[in-house]
This record gives C-alpha cells, structure tokens and sequence, in this order.
C-alpha cells in the first residue's frame, strides 16, 4: 500500500471560516498524496465560494473536489462526501491538525501493521483553545466501553465497500453506530498511534447541550443493541464512564500538546 492517496473529506454549512482553518490545517501536511473532498449543503453565507475557490486550479496545494447541494443532515453529506472520494484510505475531517506529520503517521502505521485501520488520540479545545476534553483510549473492545475517537480514525476503503456507509436514522451517534458495526466482532483489525493528532471544537451537535448529551446516549444505546452487543446497559455505562474520565485529563491533555509543540 505504499503511495496509497489519503481522502479527506469534509463536510461544511454556513460555517466559512471553519472551513478555512481546516484547510489551512490540511496544506501544513507533509503527505503527498491527499485528495480533499468538501461536501456542502449549499451554504449562503459565502462558504460554497471559498470551497469552489480551492477547487479552482492552482486554488490549494491538493487536489480539491467541491459538491453543494442540500443533504438530510451530516450523515447523509458524509455518504455523499464519501462517494466522490477516490482515496485508498478515508478519513472524515473537520477540525484541525496538531502536528504537520499527522496523515503520514496514520498512513505508516496502517502499512506497517498491515492493519484495517488506525485511529489516534484527540483533544477537544474551546473557544479560548483551552483544552477541554482529552480522549485517549488505547486499544480495547467496544463491550468495555471502549470506542476510538472518530476524528482520528483513517480506514481502508474496503472496509466501506464491506461493511455500508453511515445510517442517517441516527442524528448524533451514527459514527459510533458504524464503529459498533464494524468494530464488534473485532473482524475488523485496527492499530493505535498514542499521539494527538487532532484539536476538535467543543461545542458541536453531540458535544455542546444537554440534550444533545442525551440523545446520544439514547442512540448509542440503540447502535449496541440493534448490532447485538449484549450486556448493551453495561457497554453504556463504562462507555459513559470513560467519557467522564476524558474531562479529567484535561491538564494531562494540555501538557502534551506543549510537548508536541516544544518539539514540532
């Protein structure tokens, strides 16, 4: 898999300069061989310009393909991104890197341990860019709880082909339904680099009210059972637990980004 080209596709609304903190992030990258894929829901506020503007030639260091148009929610603008993509290795990506080797090191360590997958550690920073949630899981099964933090998963398409896209029943959770689905019966084989290659924004749908907590307990819930994950009520609450423990290392989290920064 060697040369393998990396899709990172994105999905955006109304939501400009996300847009071009994420792509500004990407063109730090020291991977050869990305694609970029902008999903849009057919924004007004200027953002459907920007994306079309990068896709122009000579508009971004990468290759950039540009689809707007409305969808029924970010799951269904991830199915549609995921279509237009060509990359051997998919990746969905919204947020922003934290080091400029990070796609190189989810693409060697998928060679390396000729693995299905990999995924990585996160942080979830707020709008001063303090951290505030650290999530480092490990390596683990999905009936302890355990979960990897989709922001950093890089997958082989053919696990897509094999295993279906992402339902768009579920509002929140659909990206822990679809690790449910491939993750459960550990057929699908992942590798896990114990560094933070992701700073996520703390405050979207499934991270930001109460009630968006809520639903995605609700939902994720529904993915154990409906994938036939039994004891489903005992998989949700260590997987709450370990979500709560994520808050709490917070500083841990902080220090390791100056860490990562002191020597980047």
């Amino acid at each position: 898999m060697p040369g393998s080209k990396v899709s990172l596709i994105l999905t955006t609304y109304n939501s400009i300069e996300n847009l071009r903190g994420t792509m500004e992030s990407i063109a730090q990258q020291d991977y050869p061989d990305i694609e970029v894929v902008i999903k849009d829901g057919g924004s007004t506020d200027g953002t459907k310009e920007a994306a079309l503007a990068y896709a122009a030639p000579g508009g971004f260091r990468y290759p950039v393909k540009v689809q707007s148009c409305s969808d029924h929610g970010i799951y269904d603008a991830m199915n549609q991104g995921y279509a237009l993509s060509e990359g051997g290795i998919i990746a969905f990506f919204n947020d922003r890197f934290v080091r400029r080797d990070a796609v190189s090191l989810m693409v060697r360590a998928i060679e390396e341990s000729g693995a299905d997958g990999a995924h990585a550690d996160l942080v979830y920073a707020g709008f001063d860019g303090r951290v505030v949630r650290y999530w480092h899981m490990g390596q683990g099964n999905i009936r302890s709880g355990w979960m990897p933090g989709h922001p950093t998963l890089y997958l082989r398409r053919q696990v897509y082909e094999r295993y279906g896209l992402y339902r768009t029943d579920f509002r929140i959770s659909s990206d822990y339904e679809f690790m449910v689905r491939i993750l459960k019966n550990k057929a699908v084989r992942l590798t896990y680099v114990p560094e933070i290659i992701v700073s996520m924004y703390y405050g979207g749908t499934s991270t930001g009210a109460a009630s968006g907590y809520w639903r995605g307990l609700r939902e994720g819930h529904e993915a154990l059972v409906s994938n036939g994950v039994h004891p489903a009520l005992l998989a949700d609450l260590l997987r709450t637990g370990r979500l709560a423990l994520q808050f709490l290392r917070a500083k841990k989290g902080e220090k390791e980004l100056r860490r990562l920064h002191a020597v980047s």
